[in-house]
């Protein structure tokens, strides 16, 4: 299929690119910015004025339910749910049923991403058999069936030589880790981060303290192993100043941040609402600013939804009995387009932080809107806005946002040069 998009404004954070211009799709490839390749025979033409192109969305953690948990979401909802945000690729972590520990689960996840075509999916594998933190998942052979990076979620390892063998292994094959950092012990039991609002609620608190001991203890088994680490899901303000301390000291780490977690804060459980039940908590507005200013200067590299679908049963019981998580993918762009409009960062910096940064967190092939590259890329108007909630296509719809007017409406997603989402 032949496109051309006329009178975008393109953006490529990779290049620096931002300029208005048309932009020419051939055999899945972007085939030329401006002027139209020789021969070239258009057969199917979009009108993008007034519209931003840029690289498609690159989402670091995108929980699709699949296999195991079908009540929650599918492959193919969940997907759909994320070309509707804008995301083009985007990495799942291994929470499946049965675990994503070895090449047979890794291979169905793929199949049938690939038999849905809305996005592109990486898995990301178990670093130990059945995340029970005691004996080494396969790696290479999870490697060599597509997954791209190891973690083991909250799920903590046993006993730290454990884990620093984990880490000396994968470093002797060049794999990347993912860490999420939270002590077992100092959260046991906790619903809310250990604060005020806690307090007033009578709800079990998971202190700062639950990250940055964990954190400080993983960061000094990166430098000893020499080990890629990605610190997912940071929460605290003093947990991005131990990133940024590392970073100064040339280990090769990154880290993300959940979307919600720049804009919520510990004060939305003021009405015990189990849509703002999530793990780790929501933290406080010191937090939140700190998370905010390490995700301006970089230190903080990636923005991702950390999509976590329920079926409605797991929200309807009282707070602490609840599942954690919200179901956000499909609001990616608009909702983090609110920080735009706030002020908060420019557009450049945010698409930055949206594609290029998490591609590059993780080595995907992916983030870049130049001559040669997957023609991978959405077409949104920052004009418009879009009702949460109004469309809905994840399974999922345990959301605190659904009913907000959000900025930005994305118009088309396109993985390979085919159109994945229109609105």
């Amino acid at each position: 299929m032949r496109i051309v998009i006329l009178g975008a404004r393109v953006i490529d954070p990779a290049s620096g690119l931002d300029q208005l211009s048309d932009l020419y799709l051939q055999d899945g490839k972007i085939a030329a910015i401006g002027q139209a390749p020789a021969d070239f025979v258009v057969e199917q033409s979009l009108d993008a004025q007034g519209l931003v192109a840029a690289p498609g969305l690159v989402d670091l953690s995108v929980a699709l339910r699949e296999p195991g948990y079908s009540r929650k979401g599918s492959i193919a909802s969940e997907t759909l749910a994320a070309a509707a945000g804008g995301i083009t690729s985007l990495c799942c972590p291994p929470f499946t049923r049965p675990i994503l520990d070895t090449p047979a689960v890794a291979e169905l996840i793929l199949d049938r991403a690939r038999a849905a075509g809305h996005t592109k999916v990486f898995p990301i594998g178990a670093l130990s058999k059945g995340l029970a933190g005691e004996q080494l998942a396969e790696l290479v052979a999870l490697r060599d069936a597509g997954c791209v990076a190891f973690g083991n979620g909250l799920d903590s390892f046993n006993n730290n030589r454990t884990l620093r063998r984990a880490l000396e292994y994968a470093a002797t094959f060049d794999l990347t880790v993912v860490f999420h950092s939270q002590d077992h012990d100092l959260a046991e039991g906790g619903l809310a981060h250990e604060g005020a609002t806690a307090s007033f609620l009578g709800l079990p608190g998971i202190p700062e303290s639950a990250e940055t001991v964990a954190l400080a203890r993983d960061l000094l088994l990166v430098e000893q192993t020499g080990v890629r680490a990605h610190f997912s899901q940071l929460t605290s303000a003093r947990g991005a100043q131990l990133i940024a301390e590392a970073q100064a000291r040339g280990l090769p780490v990154t880290a993300d941040v959940a979307l919600y977690q720049l804009i919520l804060t510990d004060e939305a459980l003021i009405d015990f609402s189990s849509l703002y039940h999530v793990q780790p908590p929501l933290r406080t507005v010191a937090d939140r600013d700190g998370l905010r200013a390490a995700v301006k200067s970089g230190v903080i590299q990636a923005i991702a939804s950390h999509h976590q679908p329920h079926e409605a049963d797991a929200k309807l019981a009282p707070f602490g009995a609840t599942e954690p998580g919200i179901s956000s993918v499909e609001l990616l762009l608009p909702l983090a387009l609110s920080l735009v409009q706030d002020g908060f960062l420019d557009l450049p910096t945010l698409l930055t932080r949206l594609s290029t940064g998490p591609a590059q967190a993780l080595r995907l092939p992916a983030g870049r809107l130049s001559v040669g590259q997957p023609a991978d890329l959405v077409l949104f108007d920052p004009q418009a806005s879009t009702l949460a909630g109004e469309t809905w296509y994840s399974k999922g719809e345990n959301c605190p946002f659904i009913g907000h007017c959000l900025p930005g409406s994305v118009r088309y997603t396109l993985v390979d040069g085919h159109i994945s989402y229109q609105a």
